[in-house]
């Protein structure tokens, strides 16, 4: 962590997560671990990680717990006094797997959504963020917040499911008043704790694993021209933690990146720096959209949050971690085994 990683804690997050009972689902993936090691330094009274994976973590004050989201009594169980939660629980896949099995995103996600939701507004959580994505977007080049959806989302079936959370907190705020439930859409994130599986990992951990399994002549989907905008993980649970904080001001969501695109082309260059592979580009194999990249003018104005890591100190650290971790990805939850 760097010292203005700490510096930001000390002023910003200490004072405000100290003695508070906190709730974050999916706590043992890629960004729910960055949040859960940044509020372990806030000394909060209680947290409560929430997760499908098989992964053994002891941490001081932390307490583990192993569940189903798409069980409503057991949502309402462990939000019962819980003052704010971070429902960062998801399903990420390959544009591959993405088509190949849509109901393994749609299905479970609309339940775990609407349940730790309408979970959390029954035992009167005062604080929740929800992390869309960037999927939820229609199709364009450079993403605002104020774009109207005008068109369907450009990761169909999660992109749906994503939405109808957003609406169903909407709803919450105009019905119930519950003014401190947020909503962040962040772009292509990644880091530690990613799911590194091949057969349907997105395109950062799904090279780096391709690269640790055969450094000669590794297979690049499309031809390295689509643009992405990366955010590390730990930069990503930096924005959802002053999200807590700040709110999306009049805005329903706020945008979550780097505000910079980078083509695979470029991406690769960067893993090249440090890693010695040969590779090639199939251009027979879909690139997905030209161009998905996020405007971040508004977030900083409300957030103030600008990312701390570059994309090849993030590189770096997701490879040399995945170099010591590899196993821990067969005890992760697969939603696409069926």
């Amino acid at each position: 962590m760097k010292d203005i990683e700490l510096d930001i804690i000390k002023k910003k997050f200490f004072p405000f997560f100290k003695n508070k009972k906190i709730l974050i689902t999916g706590g043992t993936g890629l960004i729910g671990r960055e949040i859960l090691n940044y509020l372990t330094l806030c000394n909060a009274k209680e947290i409560k990680v929430i997760s499908l994976d098989r992964i053994k973590l002891k941490i001081k004050n932390v307490k583990f717990i192993y569940g189903d989201l798409c069980d409503f009594e057991f949502c309402k169980k462990i939000t019962k006094n819980i003052d704010y939660v971070f429902h960062v629980a998801g399903i990420k896949g390959s544009i591959k797997v993405t088509l190949e099995k849509p109901a393994s995103f749609f299905v479970p996600l609309l339940m775990m959504n609407t349940n730790i939701l309408e979970a959390s507004r029954i035992n009167k959580v005062k604080r929740l963020v929800y992390t869309s994505s960037i999927g939820a977007y229609a199709n364009g080049s450079k993403l605002k917040e104020n774009n109207i959806e005008n068109g369907e989302p450009m990761d169909t079936y999660p992109g749906y499911a994503k939405r109808m959370a957003e609406l169903q907190i909407q709803s919450y705020k105009k019905q119930y008043k519950l003014k401190n439930y947020f909503v962040l859409r962040p772009c292509n994130v990644y880091g530690p704790g990613d799911n590194f599986d091949k057969k349907n990992a997105m395109v950062i951990p799904s090279l780096i694993s391709k690269i640790h399994e055969k450094k000669s002549n590794v297979e690049i989907w499309g031809d390295g021209k689509s643009i992405r905008d990366f955010l590390f993980s730990r930069d990503a649970a930096r924005g959802i933690l002053l999200t807590l904080i700040k709110g999306t001001g009049k805005e329903n969501f706020l945008n979550l990146g780097s505000g910079k695109g980078f083509s695979i082309k470029e991406l690769v260059v960067s893993l090249r720096s440090f890693i010695s592979f040969n590779y090639f580009f199939n251009k027979s194999k879909a690139s997905g959209y030209s161009s998905r990249v996020l405007s971040m003018k508004k977030s900083k104005r409300i957030l103030k949050f600008k990312p701390i890591y570059s994309l090849k100190e993030g590189l770096k650290e997701t490879y040399y971690w995945y170099l010591k971790n590899e196993k821990q990805s067969k005890f992760r939850k697969n939603y696409f085994a069926k």
